[in-house]
């Protein structure tokens, strides 16, 4: 393993003074490190990476550090073939990519693909990259030949970072939590007010995990719930799809912070389509809590204002238990698009499980509800 504080020294020692990135799982440690002893900015997506990367670079001619998991990296082929590449702007950027699904690694199902084509999009890319070893001595080499390339040719060059690659960081720089309530615990109250004909679709990470084993612990089926297991941002937009096509339906879409932001334009999207049917609950922790618990800026971001101006009917907010029990029956009856922003501590139980079910057997089960 690299010792994560030499490696990062090593890197700025190359004149490298700002980074920008979405918290991967794999690189937890790399950028807690990050957040605590740089200039950092965590985007709300990774094509958003890009750009401010590039932007700090015609500001400073500087070469800037961007990081983020492989399931992202789709989001950066846009600004990766129109901005950067040199057939283009020719800006220079050093990417390092969390490679989740490395064939002949077990991984879950939504990495798979990713993990299988990764190197080949690269490739289709033309963008030059390496594996990250694990050795320092190598390591300095390849960073060595990353960084002529790029102050040679002016173009992006990739770093892609298997399991445990870097050793434990701990994050210095986490905020104490503010509310009382789990999230777990909010998912089951919220379950407790829903009927038998309404359908859910709940946001990628642990959120999913938690209304899984809530239906488990309560004997309840899965076919109400489909649990996204990737695609993290666009959740709210499956919910709309499912409100407008199933107009009959009630229509509840479980969102988290990190999730919202990333694509904070759907909600336009759904104001203006405005499905009197579709119910949005945000759970606000503050956090990238999957990937390492690093902040999002949803404790500085005013959800219910942002929803009211893209034209959703009603909003709520609940802080606590109490708060939520006495909101869900209001907020389930409210004429939609509605919003109801749940503020939440950060955690989850260290023995939460994941769904036993495959993703296409939940789609199944799911559409069947449906009457599909």
């Amino acid at each position: 393993m690299l010792k994560t504080a030499e490696f990062f020294d090593f890197v700025t020692s190359k004149g490298v003074d700002f980074s920008t990135g979405v918290p991967d799982s794999l690189l937890k440690d790399f950028c807690a490190y990050v957040a605590d002893n740089s200039n950092d900015i965590i985007a709300a997506n990774e094509g958003a990476c890009i750009g401010i990367a590039a932007g700090y670079h015609l500001a400073t001619g500087k070469i800037p550090l961007v990081y983020m998991q492989n399931s992202g990296f789709g989001n950066t082929i846009n600004p990766l073939t129109s901005l950067t590449d040199p057939d283009v702007y020719s800006i220079p950027m050093l990417l390092m990519v969390g490679w989740r699904g490395r064939p002949g690694v077990k991984d879950e199902p939504q990495h798979v693909k990713m993990g299988r084509i990764n190197e080949a999009m690269i490739q289709s890319l033309e963008i030059p990259y390496c594996i990250l070893s694990k050795d320092m001595a190598e390591a300095q080499k390849q960073i060595d030949t990353a960084f002529e390339f790029m102050q040679k040719e002016k173009a992006p060059y990739i770093l892609l970072i298997e399991k445990e690659t870097f050793e434990p960081y701990k994050l210095q720089s986490a905020k104490p939590d503010t509310y009382p309530m789990s999230r777990e615990r909010a998912i089951e109250v919220l379950l407790e007010e829903l009927n038998d004909d309404d359908v859910m679709v709940s946001t990628t990470g642990k959120t999913s995990r938690e209304v899984f084993e809530v239906r488990e612990a309560r004997n309840e089926p899965h076919y109400r719930d489909f649990l996204c297991v990737g695609n993290m941002g666009h959740t709210s937009q499956i919910a709309l799809g499912l409100a407008l096509g199933k107009p009959d339906r009630r229509v509840v879409c479980l969102d988290g912070d990190g999730s919202f932001l990333m694509h904070m334009g759907s909600a336009a999207i759904v104001g203006d389509q405005a499905p009197d049917n579709l119910k949005y609950i945000l759970v606000n922790n503050g956090a990238h809590e999957s990937v390492g618990g690093q902040p999002t800026v949803g404790f500085t971001t005013d959800f219910k204002k942002i929803a009211e101006a893209c034209n959703y009917k009603s909003t709520f907010t609940a802080s606590s238990e109490e708060e939520l029990k006495e909101i869900m029956p209001k907020f389930l009856a409210s004429s939609g698009p509605s919003m109801l922003e749940i503020n939440v501590k950060k955690g989850s139980r260290k023995d939460l499980g994941r769904p036993t079910i495959k993703p296409v057997d939940n789609k199944v089960d799911f559409m069947k509800n449906l009457g599909n």
